[in-house]
């Protein structure tokens, strides 16, 4: 009876976990051929990028130097980019200071206060089809909103806000991604120890939340320092003198700093040169712009995740 009782009872156990959890041969295949697809596509992705830098980096050797990018421009000689490359920093960070401010507080209100209701969903749709309008519309309406509307003129100003305009429904878009992301215990246990729900937006779900806000960043920044179409009819096209950076009135046009002078940026140079261009050295100084240009956005997303890894482990104490 006992031997019959345990006969049974080890019967209703079912196979040994060995068997029962075995993959089959058509599982571990698919797993075999889904892991040399990711990874190849990796390799692929670096690869691709490896062979843009290697490409115009041969391309401009010999012409990039200290001088190259100190020096003023010359249609008569190989000359500089220092004033194009001036207005590419000075318009990325006159757009960021609108931008990326405006975008988190966005993305706080839709990720903590804001409901799921029409309201939002129709906000997150115009986010959406905002980021996919192509630049040039974008461009066209920042022509007549600003230069002709407001007679603004081209201006520096002028194409921040239209950058901003262009870039404010995606840094918004992926900060409320970001503040998401963050586990809602965090929340909870800040509020039951007393914080306000700003006390646990501002030290604990901003914190843990800054990987995801340095990506939107590094996004939006991407797309405004090698923007060339909104800037075509916003911020000017012509190729600026030599600036004066001891001029610090930001209310006179002819001071490097002031945002009411026209600002023609490193991609917009670059255009220029291809399209119009007929001095000699035309194709030398294109290929160390691009150098150059690639240079400054691998720098800049570099810098960029090195602070926000800094600020995550500061702020979070990791």
């Amino acid at each position: 009876m006992t031997a019959t009782a345990t006969s049974a009872g080890s019967g209703s156990r079912g196979p040994a976990p060995s068997l029962r959890h075995r993959p089959s041969g058509g599982s571990i295949l698919a797993d075999r051929a889904a892991t040399v697809v990711l990874w190849g596509t990796g390799v692929f992705v670096l690869l691709l990028l490896g062979a843009i830098i290697l490409h115009f980096a041969m391309a401009a050797w010999g012409v990039v130097s200290l001088s190259f990018v100190l020096d003023d421009p010359s249609d008569a000689a190989l000359g500089g980019i220092m004033p194009v490359l001036w207005n590419s920093v000075y318009m990325l960070a006159l757009t960021m200071l609108i931008a990326v401010p405006v975008g988190i507080l966005g993305g706080i209100y839709m990720s903590e206060y804001a409901g799921d209701n029409a309201v939002t969903s129709a906000i997150r749709f115009a986010e959406e089809a905002i980021s996919s309008v192509p630049s040039i519309v974008v461009g066209l309406f920042g022509l007549i909103l600003f230069v002709d509307n407001f007679h603004m003129g081209f201006t520096a100003l002028g194409g921040a806000l239209a950058l901003t305009l262009f870039n404010l429904p995606l840094m918004t878009r992926l900060s409320e991604q970001a503040l998401r992301a963050v586990p809602q215990d965090e929340r909870s246990a800040s509020l039951a120890l007393g914080a306000t729900k700003w006390q646990t937006i501002r030290h604990v779900v901003l914190p843990l939340a800054i990987p995801g806000l340095v990506t939107g960043v590094i996004l939006t920044a991407g797309r405004v320092f090698g923007e060339a179409a909104v800037l075509l009819f916003t911020s000017g096209i012509g190729t600026p003198a030599h600036y004066d950076f001891a001029n610090l009135d930001l209310t006179n046009p002819a001071s490097p700093w002031s945002p009411f002078r026209p600002a023609t940026t490193l991609s917009v140079y670059i255009w220029k040169l291809q399209s119009e261009g007929l001095g000699a050295f035309k194709n030398q100084i294109v290929d160390g712009s691009a150098a150059i240009l690639i240079s400054m956005v691998l720098v800049f997303n570099l810098g960029a995740r090195l602070v926000g890894r800094l600020l995550t482990r500061k702020l979070t104490a990791a």
